[in-house]
């Protein structure tokens, strides 16, 4: 669903920058910018399809940081994945092992979460917005008994598709061809 952090996005508008100064038209480097940003309205729009918008639902987020092992929050997806869902009425749950309190700062009316089970119960959709090693482990059984309806829009292709359907989720990848009940 992209890339966030402090390093490849400054990188990246650095290098867009330069050419222009030299009055080169990076159009690889802003096609590339624009693709990243991009995802994260791709992600929002395959969970609109599946629960048919967002209003009065309450969707969950696994994970908030930009990566996995920090609590780094900088140009973090996440953030702008909370602004769409809130903006379209979700009422929004998340837990991150590490970046929780960082994003506390960032994000407002949110429903902080002890655990991925906190998040998922009475939710009507999960997002795994961050490819923690916990998140890859998860009893799955437990997490779909818990949610409203088992939608599942995985970020990052952590979990097979179609062990996820075998499973009874209502399951979305990113960029696959198969991902459990629609394209990629």
């Amino acid at each position: 669903m992209g890339w966030g952090g402090s390093c490849f996005p400054k990188d990246v508008k650095a290098l867009i920058h330069m050419a222009e100064l030299y009055g080169v038209r990076p159009e690889i480097l802003l096609a590339v910018a624009h693709v990243n940003y991009d995802q994260r309205k791709r992600l929002i729009q395959k969970a609109r399809d599946i629960l048919g918008g967002f209003r009065g639902k309450t969707v969950g987020l696994l994970g908030l940081a930009f990566k996995p092992n920090t609590d780094d929050m900088r140009d973090a997806p996440s953030i702008s994945l909370v602004h769409m869902l809130q903006h379209e009425g979700a009422t929004v749950k998340a837990y991150d092992p590490e970046a929780q309190e960082n994003a506390e700062h960032l994000v407002q009316d949110v429903v902080f979460c002890e655990d991925p089970y906190q998040v998922a119960e009475g939710a009507d959709g999960l997002i795994l917005v961050t490819e923690w090693n916990e998140f890859k482990q998860l009893d799955m059984q437990r997490l779909k008994s818990m949610m409203r309806q088992p939608v599942l829009v995985d970020g990052r292709n952590i979990y097979d598709p179609k062990r996820m359907v075998e499973l009874g989720f209502n399951y979305r990848g990113m960029g696959r061809g198969y991902d459990g009940g629609g394209a990629g």
